[in-house]
């Protein structure tokens, strides 16, 4: 696993910080996120550092995919939303890419 200096995503994959995991294999970790928006928040990403283009350009996106519909299935039964944020302007917060899983509320206009 390629691990990035003070990357607070790489030191969760390697087990160096805390996190309510989900689900996790060689590549994969799904952890609950920090933040409480929405009643579900949960991020899929790979362990490897990686940026969002990075994961988005490589096969592995289609792992990360596959198992954020399975949690957004798993925990949204009545619907969810995959999210992916890039750059400052799109409100991504951490280099790591990764993917959102939001849900366990209605996510319409009028919620």
């Amino acid at each position: 696993m390629d691990a990035r200096e003070g990357c607070v995503f790489c030191a969760i994959a390697a087990g160096r910080e805390p996190a309510k995991v989900h689900y996790e294999d060689e590549e994969i970790i799904v952890i609950d996120n920090v933040l409480d928006w929405v009643p579900v928040m949960l991020l899929v990403m790979p362990k490897r550092h990686m940026s969002q283009q990075d994961l988005w350009s490589d096969g592995l996106v289609a792992r990360v995919g596959k198992k954020a519909v399975e949690m957004g299935e798993r925990f949204c039964p009545g619907g969810y939303r995959l999210l992916s944020n890039f750059g400052r302007d799109g409100l991504q917060s951490q280099e790591h890419g990764h993917v959102h899983v939001i849900g366990g509320i209605y996510l319409g206009p009028y919620a």
